[in-house]
């Protein structure tokens, strides 16, 4: 068990993954309510309404954020 120290170790974010912005996956029920809807939502709202529609949730530009280094 060479090179094994017992304090761990704290995973470091890589200076690219800082400057990434992402996006939460929302469903159709949040872009419901949401009070200022994109057009993106709109559509997913629309194919949802279908009766048998299976989805799987659609990038929300509105939730945008960015990881903070720490």
């Amino acid at each position: 068990m060479a090179g094994k120290s017992g304090a761990a170790k704290r995973r470091t974010i890589p200076y690219h993954n800082t400057l990434q912005w992402y996006t939460r996956i929302v469903t159709s029920e949040t872009c419901a309510v949401c009070k200022s809807q994109c057009a993106r939502g709109i559509e997913y709202m629309e194919q949802m309404s279908k009766p048998g529609a299976v989805g799987r949730g659609v990038p929300c530009v509105l939730t945008a954020y960015k990881i903070s280094p720490k």
